[in-house]
């Protein structure tokens, strides 16, 4: 089962965020964590296992784009292209509910690629609890919502994924209620944005 963890949603605790830390890297662990939108699934960027079991746990297939989940824009211009106008809209829209997807760089691994367009989501969450995780780990966190296969809304409270899935996941970071909506997700790869899915971040900007 995994390790249950309690945190502050506000001002996480420092010793429940190293422990994680040290999960995701001495471990290869797979952890269900809190963000801005709602509750997802995040392993290291480089894990060996995490991207297969995400897809597992969620029954989606090698053409689902994974988010890679950054610190700040300067992480987040490490892995993915960015045009002028990309970079404005970006900015201006983070830290915040939204996922991006656009060319992913030689920083990410091919695995983690869409297979045909090249592409990866990327996004910078406002959390506390996420930004504190991505703070102390240094690098991104490989992400995917935690929409279980058949459900209509994601699972918004920790104890309830740990009842669900503790058996598929080594550790579940608690901070209460979550929301129900995902990120917005918006492509910006071929240069004009196209909102892909209307979530907890306004779409206006983008249409």
């Amino acid at each position: 089962m995994a390790r249950f963890l309690e945190v502050h949603p506000v001002n996480p605790q420092a010793r429940a965020i190293s422990q994680v830390v040290a999960m995701l890297r001495d471990d290869d662990a797979l952890i269900a964590y809190p963000t801005d939108s709602c509750y997802a699934l995040g392993a290291r960027l480089d894990s060996i296992t995490g991207p297969e079991r995400i897809r597992q746990i969620r029954h989606l297939d090698a053409k689902h784009d994974f988010t890679l989940v950054c610190s700040d824009f300067h992480q987040l211009g490490s892995l993915v292209h960015l045009d002028n106008s990309a970079f404005r809209a970006i900015k201006a829209a983070t830290p915040g509910p939204y996922t991006f997807i656009l060319p992913a760089t030689k920083e990410v691994p091919r695995r983690l690629h869409h297979p045909k367009k090249k592409t990866v989501g990327v996004r910078i969450p406002q959390h506390p609890v996420v930004r504190e995780l991505l703070r102390e780990l240094g690098e991104p966190l490989l992400t995917s919502t935690l929409l279980l296969p058949g459900a209509s809304e994601p699972l918004t409270d920790g104890w309830q994924i740990n009842e669900e899935i503790g058996h598929l996941v080594d550790a579940v970071l608690d901070s209460g209620e979550c929301g129900t909506e995902p990120t917005t997700v918006v492509d910006l790869s071929s240069g004009a944005p196209e909102v892909l899915r209307v979530g907890a971040g306004d779409p206006t900007p983008f249409e």
